[in-house]
């Protein structure tokens, strides 16, 4: 039995793609026509569209993943701000005027000592997400609301 003798096919090539199709079977150490045959029998083949939807679904299920983890991040930051700002305003009496006065004096360096701290906790953790749990089951732990 013969083998069949392969078909001869011309084409025309920009000169930046031939200019990589050379390099690259140089690189391999192989003829540029069996690089070329090995591409256009992946592109022409059922599987190459499998393989690329099955890339980018996965590369969606990823930035599905990140965007939950960014919700619950921001979700998370949200409670507590309002959970913080609702036990000030209940704990905090009014300052007499010249108590108001004197702490509005301190405002500045307290505020500059805030975004300090802020800063060498973003830099260095514990973050405050890392210490809340994905999932929490149990609701009768759970610290009572703030009035």
């Amino acid at each position: 039995m013969t083998a069949k003798k392969k078909a001869q096919v011309s084409v025309y090539l920009d000169p930046h793609v031939m200019k990589a199709l050379s390099a690259y079977a140089a690189r391999r150490e192989q003829p540029m026509s069996l690089i070329a045959e090995a591409a256009i029998a992946s592109f022409l083949s059922p599987d190459a569209d499998e393989r690329r939807e099955a890339a980018i679904a996965k590369r969606l299920d990823q930035q599905d993943r990140r965007l939950a983890r960014l919700e619950r991040d921001v979700s998370i930051g949200v409670e507590t701000l309002a959970l913080f700002i609702r036990f000030w305003l209940n704990t905090t009496p009014p300052l007499p005027e010249p108590a108001a006065k004197a702490a509005r004096a301190q405002a500045g360096a307290r505020y500059d000592n805030f975004i300090t701290t802020l800063g060498r906790r973003l830099n260095e953790g514990p973050k405050l997400r890392q210490e809340i749990p994905e999932d929490v089951q149990d609701d009768s732990n759970r610290a009572p609301n703030l009035p």
